[in-house]
């Protein structure tokens, strides 16, 4: 089984910064790409960064400048800062990660359950 369990949301004034956090946990022979989505009622679930197991990185437009995602492999971990949060950016943010449990194995996408970050103005 794998596990990824996402924390640091939270209520946040415009202007403000949380730091998301997603530990990946149970056995696997390798996780390749991480990412951060997000999703509001009534929309599809959107892209807002990615990074590879090298650690090229990719960003939606709306949040280029602003957040900024990383990872620590030996914690098989990734993070979203956010910065200069804006209103837009409330949703629900999900992580992402693509692993292959074992050597023989193709790899497959895996999400965690969520974390709410609410933004007032």
């Amino acid at each position: 089984q794998v596990q990824l369990v996402e924390s640091g949301g939270g209520l946040v004034q415009a202007g403000g910064s949380l730091r998301l956090s997603c530990a990946a946990s149970g056995r696997f022979f390798s996780i390749n790409h991480m990412a951060w989505y997000r999703q509001v009622p009534g929309n599809q679930r959107e892209l807002v960064a990615g990074i590879s197991e090298g650690g090229t990185t990719n960003s939606a437009d709306s949040v280029a400048g602003r957040f900024t995602i990383s990872r620590d492999n030996a914690k098989n971990t990734v993070y979203l800062q956010m910065n200069s949060l804006k209103t837009e950016d409330t949703a629900v943010y999900y992580c992402n990660a693509i692993i292959r449990m074992t050597k023989w194995e193709a790899a497959a996408t895996y999400w965690g359950q969520g974390t709410q970050v609410t933004v007032s103005s």
